[in-house]
């Protein structure tokens, strides 16, 4: 009962403070709830600034539940620890101790399952307001917009499926009395590539500006051409769940990677200290204590001389402990508590373009797709084992180490089969290969 209690209160708190940024806007006319919006109003005839308001609802939404998403995959992944004197299931639960099992009732199972599902709704409700609406939007605009809702949507949905995993998802929720079945995990990711591929097609026939505006996040992808290299993005990482290697290829190739360029550039949530609008919720101070997120000892202890990377660590004035586990560092990545939080970056897309190398046996573009990555972070060309099974050892450590705490580390060695690898700090500890499918969905 108290688990059930709390996840309404989350959902009740998310969903205010989704309305409140909202509402704090002075150029958009308000509608009622963009988060929970009306369909009858919303989807029959939606005004230029309600379909505004709900583009805004669902842009602020993709960022709720982030910070338990992020303890859900970081701890298991072991990057890091979430000490928390008011839950011990960050020590226990997500690092396979006290009851032995994930709970599917859990806020970390469900509280970030139901968040993506109300942005996919909401998507669903945008695609069918822009079909419907008689404000003056052209095909091209209608196009577009269709392309950048099937876009968030497909995020979303991977979002949902890199947590459940072989539990597969639904992807056809667009009619809520009439829900699709869960698809298997193939069909999962074949499910939400070809919903990107779509949006793809969409973006290519929408013009050359979108109708609505797109937050700061969306900066240098706001218009359909650059957006459609955002969804390329999407579509190389998915591609490379897939296994789709001429697929990573084929999208890098129209993505926004640049070898030469900021590995920063990319889209991000974004975070503010306006009224209504919500913090980084990954951020903590360093040497806090109650509440901590610190680094897994084996970032450091596994690292390069040398690596830049190593100072998303910070060591503490003194060690902190919890329930049988220590840490010197703390999760450092973030500075403040208005930092962004990345969606995608150029980092990861030369990783992906050397992974794609790599397993198309491309030796020499593989090693200098990596070495670009050692480089930037001050290591020497590398000199490892030229062999598939060597450069993919090297692959994984680069990902490790330039997307930590980016949420990529279990998912890499989920792909990979290699989850046995990952630390057991304390007998009976294990490492899950997915979370229970939520109890709601039971």
């Amino acid at each position: 009962m108290k688990t059930m209690v709390n996840q309404i209160k989350n959902k009740i708190w998310s969903l205010l403070i989704c309305l409140l940024v909202l509402l704090s806007s002075c150029e958009l006319d308000d509608i009622q709830d963009p988060n929970n919006p009306s369909s009858g109003s919303i989807e029959t005839n939606a005004t230029i600034s309600e379909l505004q308001n709900l583009l805004d609802g669902i842009q602020a939404a993709m960022r709720n539940e982030y910070g338990i998403y992020f303890d859900g995959v970081s701890v298991i992944g072991r990057e890091v620890y979430r000490f928390s004197g008011s839950d011990p299931r960050y020590t226990g639960e997500l690092m396979g101790a006290s009851s032995g099992i994930l709970d599917a009732g859990a806020f970390y199972t469900q509280n970030t399952y139901n968040a993506r599902y109300r942005v996919i709704k909401n998507c669903n409700i945008l695609i069918t307001a822009v079909k419907n609406t008689k404000a003056a939007l052209s095909d091209e605009q209608r196009k577009a917009l269709n392309g950048l809702s099937k876009t968030i949507k497909a995020h979303e949905l991977l979002m949902a499926f890199n947590q459940q995993y072989d539990n597969g998802i639904r992807v056809q929720v667009e009619d809520p009395d009439n829900l699709g079945p869960f698809l298997d995990k193939a069909a999962s990711l074949n499910a939400i590539a070809a919903l990107l591929d779509e949006a793809s097609a969409d973006l290519k026939l929408g013009g050359v500006a979108f109708a609505l505006k797109l937050g700061k996040g969306f900066t240098g992808f706001d218009n359909p051409a650059t957006f459609l290299k955002f969804n390329r993005a999407l579509s190389a990482r998915v591609n490379a769940y897939r296994e789709n290697w001429d697929g990573v290829n084929s999208s890098l190739l129209e993505s926004f990677i640049n070898e030469n360029g900021d590995f920063k550039t990319g889209v991000y949530y974004i975070f503010s200290k306006s009224g209504g609008d919500i913090l980084n919720e990954v951020f903590y101070p360093l040497n806090a204590s109650g509440e901590v997120r610190l680094a897994h000892p084996n970032f450091i202890t596994d690292s390069d001389a040398n690596d830049s990377r190593v100072n998303k660590a910070k060591k503490r004035t003194a060690p902190t402990t919890s329930n049988g586990l220590t840490s010197e560092f703390d999760f450092a990545l973030y500075t403040t508590n208005t930092d962004p939080i990345p969606i995608i970056r150029n980092e990861e897309l030369v990783l992906l373009q050397a992974e794609y190398y790599i397993q198309k046996g491309l030796t020499i573009d593989a090693v200098r797709s990596l070495n670009i990555i050692r480089n930037a972070a001050g290591l020497a060309d590398y000199s490892g084992a030229s062999d598939k099974d060597g450069l993919i050892r090297e692959l994984l450590k680069q990902r490790r180490y330039s997307l930590y705490g980016e949420g990529h580390r279990w998912i890499d060695m989920r792909r990979y089969n290699k989850l046995a690898e990952l630390p057991i700090d304390r007998a009976g500890d294990d490492v899950w290969t997915q979370f229970p499918r939520p109890a709601n969905e039971n």
